[in-house]
């Protein structure tokens, strides 16, 4: 017997659930790519990236996944042979470092841990050891969605002015853009990239990179530049230039509808929405957590992101059981943990086209699935959840 029968809850980080005006917006046949109101839309779309970023550099829109946004960025500002410092707080900035590293870059870690935060502190005092100058750019993500972390990009970017350090400052926002500030001029970050599948509500298949210019400064000399992803030929007069070739058109017609929908919220709107919706998944979390069964990946309460929890599963308890009891028997499909939480945690995404009922009705089949399997909980994590947003959501 289930109690599946119904529409489908998402709770994992990427891609999100899509709004179903995207996908009404995407239905829609073809138009020539040489036309005017598709000229247009590439510029309003190029505008409003620009503007998610708080930007006045320049926005460039990939096909790709974030992957391909990440080699857009290393290909644009280095050159063989140059030394970066990755940021580790999870999985995904070491994973950009990769990268990097398979093109002909020398990468250096800044040990970080999959429970913490970067420290601000620490990365100044790297790169005041930097007494040369060869670390060529500094790599972090905002968000972490392996580890469930949130790293402060002021103060990091604080940190590496502190330093009197020329490195350009990558930040990673895929996890975060268009779910919580991301001030890309304010904070002095020179490159920015993101996806289209998470914050941005729409399927999987954009990139996006934004550039300062001190950025675009370096990218005149990057010795990794290639046709497809460089900045100058994405720069050029022709519309195809702008897609190094054909437009993904019915992707742009769903991005155009999902950013329309975000500003039509506000995005200080859709900020306090993704930070009481993260609270209330917290709130229930920490009193699960009092049957020591299960817990939180990320030790500090301040450095939880507001996208997605990694909760940890202790005791011997199969957090894919957990998983499966979910999916199967109540139409609810959670994160499973990647990297060196792999077989040891759950992740409950909270990021996008997400609301209260979306996110109640996932933490109570989470809670249903506790008691089902006998996993050791503390009671009440759902009620905990509710009273948050009764005493946040006023009318």
């Amino acid at each position: 017997m289930s109690v599946r029968a119904g529409r489908e809850f998402l709770a994992i980080p990427g891609p999100t659930t899509v709004p179903d005006e995207v996908l009404n917006a995407m239905h829609r046949p073809a138009v020539d790519i040489y036309s005017g109101p598709l000229l247009a839309l590439t510029e309003s779309l190029l505008g409003d990236v620009a503007r998610l970023f708080k930007t006045d550099g320049r926005a460039y829109i990939y096909i790709a996944n974030g992957h391909g946004a990440w080699e857009a960025s290393l290909t644009n500002v280095l050159s063989k042979g140059d030394k970066i410092l990755v940021l580790e707080s999870g999985r995904f900035a070491v994973g950009w470092g990769e990268s990097a590293r398979r093109m002909g870059v020398e990468v250096e870690i800044l040990k970080g841990d999959m429970r913490r935060a970067v420290r601000p502190a620490e990365v100044e005092a790297r790169l005041k050891a930097d007494k040369g100058g060869t670390i060529k750019a500094v790599l972090v993500a905002q968000i972490d969605t392996a580890s469930g972390v949130v790293n402060d990009i002021a103060a990091i970017g604080e940190a590496v002015r502190a330093a009197k350090h020329d490195a350009l400052l990558m930040v990673d926002t895929v996890a975060s853009l268009g779910c919580m500030p991301f001030e890309m001029d304010a904070w002095r970050v020179d490159v920015a990239m993101s996806g289209s599948q998470k914050g941005l509500m729409t399927p999987p298949g954009l990139g996006f990179v934004a550039a300062s210019d001190r950025a675009r400064e370096v990218h005149k000399k990057a010795g990794l530049r290639t046709p497809y992803w460089d900045w100058t030929d994405r720069e050029g007069d022709q519309h195809y230039q702008k897609y190094a070739g054909t437009p993904p058109e019915h992707l742009l017609f769903g991005l155009r509808k999902a950013l329309d929908l975000l500003f039509e919220e506000g995005l200080e709107n859709a900020f306090r929405r993704h930070q009481l919706l993260a609270e209330a998944v917290r709130r229930a979390v920490g009193i699960w957590a009092e049957g020591q069964a299960i817990g939180f990946n990320i030790i500090e309460p301040g450095e939880r992101s507001d996208t997605v929890t990694a909760v940890l599963m202790n005791g011997g308890h199969d957090p894919e059981a957990l998983r499966a009891y979910c999916r199967e028997k109540c139409g609810v499909t959670l994160g499973h943990g990647i990297g060196d939480l792999s077989g040891k945690a759950i992740r409950i995404a909270h990021m996008g086209h997400v609301n209260a009922p979306m996110i109640l009705g996932t933490l109570s089949v989470i809670e249903v699935a506790l008691a089902a399997l006998d996993i050791p909980h503390g009671k009440g994590g759902v009620q905990a959840a509710i009273d948050w947003l009764g005493g946040e959501v006023k009318p």
